[in-house]
């Protein structure tokens, strides 16, 4: 059983719902990656998601763009942010790590080598933003053989066609990215995510995290009311990078971020119990 599954398993025989914080790795600087996954853990992270700075991220808002440039600045490439995961396992062997980047540096690693080596790592999944399903075959191969989950995307956008095609090829969990735009966005339609999170659970039996436009406490328990995870990106990524010239400050102030997001969405499935 993979760390994901065994993590969604034991939430869910709880009563609980997985908090995912996503941070850059090396933003703002490589030191402070590991030391502040592991503080993040300490304040009720479920699951990690570390991004592999890009030059070029598509998907992303200001916030998370900034990010990879403050990373790249520092070289930060797709090999380092696998040593960061190496070395958070050293003092974390259960907490998993999921990835999140672009086809180009996988690629340009391999899909069998960047698994092997991921997963030799201690990573447990992948999120590869530009990559659809149908042109996922040998990417998909490489990572059933070497036991990295695949994670997709699903979108507003995502015909029932589109959802199927995910539901077969993905693993892990799947992504539901809560509204149109890119990452940082806001105003989230509730009643309109759940309609699409409904259908989407008659066709995908595995966990269904939402993320996109989750930027406080209240938003977050609403959307794990409705979830099995809620993601959060840039609301955090933003704090840290308000604390670039102070990073002794990063790690209390993201605990602290993330400890009022862990109270909320547990205060507010315990009312719905």
């Amino acid at each position: 059983m993979s760390r994901l599954q065994q993590r969604f398993e034991q939430l869910k025989a709880r009563g609980r719902k997985a908090l995912i914080p996503f941070v850059t790795a090396g933003d703002p600087a490589p030191e402070i990656t590991v030391p502040l996954l592991h503080s993040l853990v300490a304040a009720g992270a479920d699951v990690l998601e570390l991004g592999i700075p890009f030059s070029d991220p598509m998907a992303e808002g200001p916030a998370i763009q900034h990010a990879c440039e403050r990373a790249l600045a520092h070289h930060v490439t797709t090999r380092r942010v696998l040593e960061m995961v190496r070395e958070f396992r050293t003092k974390d062997a259960d907490t998993p790590v999921v990835l999140m980047g672009y086809l180009n540096p996988v690629e340009v690693m391999g899909y069998d080598a960047f698994a092997r080596e991921a997963v030799a790592a201690g990573a447990d999944g992948m999120i590869t933003v530009d990559l659809p399903p149908e042109e996922a075959e040998d990417y998909l191969q490489a990572f059933r053989t070497h036991g990295l989950d695949s994670i997709f995307l699903l979108a507003p956008t995502s015909t029932e066609a589109r959802i199927r095609q995910v539901a077969a090829a993905a693993s892990g969990f799947v992504y539901y990215v809560s509204l149109k735009g890119v990452t940082g966005a806001s105003h989230i339609d509730i009643e309109e995510v759940q309609q699409k999170i409904n259908t989407i659970k008659t066709m995908v039996d595995i966990p269904i995290a939402i993320g996109f436009g989750i930027n406080s406490p209240e938003t977050a328990a609403e959307v794990s009311r409705i979830s099995d995870a809620v993601v959060v990106g840039s609301a955090l990524v933003k704090r840290i990078a308000a604390l670039a010239d102070s990073p002794d400050k990063i790690n209390s102030e993201a605990s602290k971020f993330i400890a009022s997001l862990r109270a909320s969405i547990d205060n507010s499935n315990e009312a719905a119990a």
